[in-house]
């Protein structure tokens, strides 16, 4: 450091006082929607209500209607929609016109501990604590009005044939159904519910406010009560914390930030405090919300670096292996002496139906909903929930597994699958007890009957997948070959020849609609061509849209390593709809293959011998090219990071300067460590590459 930055005179003190008289009642309202410059001081308040438990105001503020760039058709048509023709006392609008908006509050943060007000006068500092942060944003609750005003005209046109589908209704059979006595778990849900806390709210009645404005003498007044009244009172205001004390009242840890939960849904949980809990639980909670989800997604759902072992034992505990993804278990969903919300039949016979309907997409990729019905013999609805939980409505060919089988787990965890092959054999004996079920019925239902069953051995299934393999990375090098022709002279792919031998070649991980889980059984003809074992979706190249995602994701991080870019390329998974293209496995070949078609390059980073960041999951990769001027100044800082896994700020500037001469700014070197670097220990890393 230089020797003038370890003198820090003090150049001014500043008493600084608590004002308390304002603490429970001052609110600092804010208006996302609005320019800062563009105030609401000079609008006329109409009115002004609140809700003091919920922290909840509503205001009405006039509207300037003889402004040039009010609409009045727009005003008078508005006007029109809400209120109708003729007057009534109820009307919103009494000039015919909309003259007026309304502004209805959400909390920006629950917990306002460590905000304040401060007002700074003659030297000194006078703080007072908020008692709520709200946010002010349009309300358009006139639109209910309108809406229910075109309900009311729809029914009332409808309404001659009324008397005729009375006369329908009453040869109509009732079901009669009494409720049960609600215990006291089920009164638990109910009150946590989000209906509950809905009505509660709305029960809170409102307190009506009368305005005043930013000049009027009454806020002047309030105004005074932003000062410590009690300057001149006999209090300790000598600091006799020890500076840890002091630096905790500052910074409150983080554990007493727990007991304020946001208002909300009970079973919406935020990632935030989802990873606040233990690993089962996190893995737990997942699965019974998700309820069918490959193993690379769960993974890629938790914190990074989480133990892949620990997950698998976890997962096993609360979800069964079908085609290669993990679905919820069903007394996860249905615990023990609860019953079905849609009708109301035990968990225990919810959970028998269940596991049946899983255990036929272990046969096969679709299953016909009657055929189910007549089997576990539940209401409609049930059956209905069962197969949205787990697949999708296809037409003339009943309901279809959620997500593509995936083979690529099964083929790095065979002992996990085996495993679950086994338990699924021991769910199959207790169904065919409880269900009577005969040797046709627990047959896979195929769509020719007159299919015969074909038997694949072993080394036929060894020979086609290499021969496939073979195949695919011929197709791969030549798609490589011809984008690096189309691409940019100053990127470079390179492809490295090497014939596989038997101990690399892939195996075939297809699953035949005919096998469970993977493993080898009966094939049937017509159940469709093995994946590509390199992208799982019949493609010998990176698609489009991983493309497209590579490109973007690295315009937006500029330095990633492959374990990272696999996390972020994951939580997108999770956000994509079911089935589509790109949850077919992607393998890491393919995903740093499509890296080098996005302009970007692999920095081989110098690691310290005795660490383990040189791994395959810790390869660097960083934008080379982007096409604007600002490209060598990156190249530059990668040269660097080639020599050494860390350096200093200054060795960063003066190779820059050595470079480019000059012309280099500090705002040029905070923005290339800002993109690209991270600080630790008083050095800089690449992104990623800081080994703690």
């Amino acid at each position: 450091m230089a020797s003038g930055e370890d003198d820090d005179p003090i150049i001014q003190e500043i008493d600084v006082y608590l004002a308390k008289s304002l603490a429970d009642k001052l609110y600092l309202f804010q208006y996302p929607v609005r320019p800062a410059t563009m105030t609401y001081d000079d609008v006329s308040h109409l009115s002004a209500k609140i809700k003091p438990k919920q922290q909840k105001v509503e205001l009405e503020m006039a509207i300037n209607t003889v402004s040039p760039n009010y609409c009045h058709g727009k005003g008078e048509q508005i006007a029109l929609n809400v209120d109708g023709v003729a007057p009534d006392d109820s009307n919103i609008y009494a000039m015919k016109m909309m003259d007026k908006q309304s502004f209805s509050s959400i909390q920006a943060t629950t917990n306002t501990s460590r905000y304040a007000a401060a007002v700074f006068r003659k030297g000194e500092l006078h703080l007072t604590p908020l008692h709520g942060i709200l946010q002010m944003r349009p309300s358009f609750s006139y639109l209910d009005k309108a809406d229910s005003r075109h309900r009311e005209r729809e029914a009332a046109n409808e309404g001659g044939d009324s008397s005729q589908d009375e006369a329908e209704e009453d040869i109509k059979q009732i079901t009669v159904r009494f409720s049960r006595p609600e215990s006291e778990q089920a009164r638990q849900r109910r009150i946590q519910s989000y209906e509950f806390l809905q009505k509660k709210q709305a029960e809170e009645p409102w307190v009506h406010l009368h305005y005043h404005g930013i000049k009027d003498g009454r806020s002047e007044h309030e105004r005074q009560y932003l000062f410590c009244q009690s300057m001149g009172a006999n209090e300790n205001t000598e600091l006799v914390k020890t500076p840890r004390e002091y630096l905790a009242m500052l910074m409150p840890p983080v554990a007493e930030e727990k007991i304020v939960k946001p208002v909300g849904p009970s079973n919406v949980l935020s990632m935030a405090q989802l990873r606040t809990l233990p690993l089962g639980e996190q893995v737990r909670t997942l699965m019974k919300n998700v309820k069918v989800m490959p193993f690379a997604n769960l993974m890629g759902l938790l914190t990074s670096g989480t133990d892949s072992t620990a997950v698998l034992r976890c997962v096993q505990q609360v979800a069964m292996l079908v085609q290669g993804n993990w679905v919820v278990k069903s007394d996860v969903l249905y615990p023990k002496n609860s019953y079905s919300a849609l009708s109301g039949v035990p968990a225990e016979v919810l959970c028998r139906g269940r596991d049946y309907v899983m255990w036929r997409f272990t046969q096969e990729r679709s299953v016909l909903r009657k055929e189910i019905a007549a089997i576990i013999k539940l209401p409609p609805e049930d059956v209905k929930d069962f197969l949205e939980q787990m697949s999708v409505s296809r037409v003339n060919r009943g309901w279809e597994f959620l997500l593509p089988s995936d083979t690529e787990f099964v083929r790095k965890h065979p002992d996990v699958a085996q495993r679950q092959y086994m338990l699924w054999l021991g769910i199959q004996a207790k169904l065919e007890k409880v269900f009577n079920l005969s040797k046709e019925d627990m047959m896979p239902k195929r769509p020719d009957s007159q299919t015969e069953v074909v038997s694949v051995s072993g080394d036929q299934r060894l020979k086609a997948a290499r021969d496939l393999a073979r195949e695919n990375q011929a197709s791969l090098r030549r798609d490589l070959e011809q984008r690096r022709q189309g691409a940019p002279k100053s990127a470079s792919f390179r492809v490295k020849e090497e014939p596989l031998s038997d101990a690399e070649e892939p195996m075939d991980t297809s699953v035949p609609n005919g096998s469970l889980n993977g493993y080898p059984g009966a094939c049937y003809p017509g159940a469709g061509s093995p994946a590509d074992p390199l992208n799982g979706h019949g493609t010998n190249g990176p698609t489009q849209e991983l493309l497209d995602f590579v490109g973007a994701t690295f315009r937006k991080h500029f330095v990633l390593t492959l374990s990272e870019l696999k996390r972020l390329f994951n939580l997108h998974l999770a956000s994509l709809p079911p089935g589509h293209c790109l949850f077919g496995g992607i393998s890491d070949r393919l995903l740093q293959d499509t890296i080098l078609l996005c302009h970007c390059r692999q920095i081989l980073v110098p690691f310290p011998a005795q660490t383990s960041a040189a791994s395959d999951e810790q390869k660097v990769f960083a934008v080379w090219e982007t096409g604007e001027t600002f490209d060598k100044h990156r190249q530059i800082l990668f040269e660097i990071f080639m020599k050494n896994y860390r350096v200093r700020r200054n060795i960063i500037q003066a190779r820059l300067t050595q470079e480019l001469g000059d012309a280099v700014t500090k705002a040029d070197i905070d923005r290339l460590l800002k993109e690209c670097c991270m600080s630790y220990g008083g050095m800089w890393y690449l992104k990623g590459t800081a080994q703690s």
